[in-house]
């Protein structure tokens, strides 16, 4: 199917273009084309989908009904897991629905919409690292000072002007794609409408794509990742004066587990995005667009709360209240 939609994908040329009509419907990439795979497919999605909302969801709650847990970090925690809820219930529900109808069709209207919502939630992940990474340099570089830097009016403005700016930055992509021509019954090569794909299907000059993602990657990914980054460097060289080597151990477990999920959910992120510009393997580059849609938003409950002796003391306060 995806080779016979190719030969659809040239761009006409100037005369061509004025009589071509706007796509009205674009076809998503299926996981696979063998039905014993598609069953596969089906449970470990539904799995991963319940897990994932499940487990932020638990976050979210034990956060909420712990007061011991009112400090920013879990503030922020929290904001991070309801962005993850919302970033995979933007795609996978939809992979899951397709699977069981074998219909892979999306309006372009949905699409528009799938694509908007995403940027949104993805952007915030990425911000809400951001500031969980300032907010762990504050605490670990500059602990007398930490309370007056990382006041809850502080936290709430960086959530709000975090969410702000992700939703100008959804908005410019949207508005990228509309002013772009599409042609009839593309096939998006991809497992959702994601932006980066879009602009391949555009009929516009190659430099002109590779010139808006390139700049996107800049600024949603690499600038956030140099702060992140500067932050953990600052952490590791504190960590490293501590006398204790077990505190330096236990420090090392935690941090490094946290610092894997930056690499993961930026490192795949900047993956797809770079993949399209250079035009690799579609398939590549759908698999490196599920590390940081499915994956990241199911470990992150893992790796921020059953390694967090704070969230398992909160968890045994809760049980014990119950019961």
């Amino acid at each position: 199917m995806a080779k016979s939609r190719s030969s659809l994908s040239q761009c006409p040329n100037n005369m061509e273009a004025q009589n071509l009509t706007r796509v009205s419907e674009f076809h998503i990439m299926a996981l696979s084309e063998d039905p014993h795979l598609q069953h596969i497919f089906f449970g470990l999605l539904l799995s991963m989908y319940l897990v994932t909302v499940l487990g932020n969801l638990l976050i979210i709650l034990v956060v909420n009904s712990d007061s011991h847990l009112h400090t920013p970090m879990y503030f922020f925690l929290s904001s991070l897991s309801f962005s993850d809820i919302c970033l995979i219930s933007t795609t996978v529900p939809k992979m899951i629905v397709d699977i069981r109808s074998q219909n892979t069709v999306i309006s372009y209207a949905g699409c528009l919409m799938q694509m908007s919502l995403f940027l949104i939630f993805v952007f915030m992940d990425d911000m809400r690292l951001t500031v969980m990474a300032y907010d762990r340099f504050a605490a670990i570089c500059h602990p007398l000072h930490y309370q007056v830097i990382m006041k809850p009016t502080l936290c709430r403005y960086l959530v709000f002007v975090s969410f702000l700016l992700r939703l100008f930055m959804s908005q410019v992509h949207n508005l990228i794609a509309l002013h772009f021509t599409y042609l009839q019954d593309l096939e998006i090569a991809n497992f959702f409408c994601d932006p980066s794909q879009l602009l391949n299907l555009a009929c516009s000059d190659t430099p002109t794509k590779s010139t808006i993602i390139y700049f996107v990657v800049i600024i949603s990914g690499f600038l956030p990742l140099s702060g992140i980054f500067f932050s953990y460097y600052k952490i590791v060289s504190s960590i490293l004066r501590l006398p204790s080597s077990g505190g330096k151990s236990k420090a090392f477990s935690t941090y490094g587990s946290q610092l894997s999920v930056v690499c993961l959910t930026y490192g795949t992120a900047i993956g797809d995005y770079l993949a399209s510009a250079a035009s690799i393997s579609p398939r590549k580059s759908a698999v490196a667009s599920m590390g940081y849609t499915v994956f990241t938003p199911m470990l992150n409950p893992f790796i921020y709360s059953l390694r967090n002796n704070d969230i398992k003391s909160a968890l045994w306060r809760i049980g014990n209240r119950r019961s």
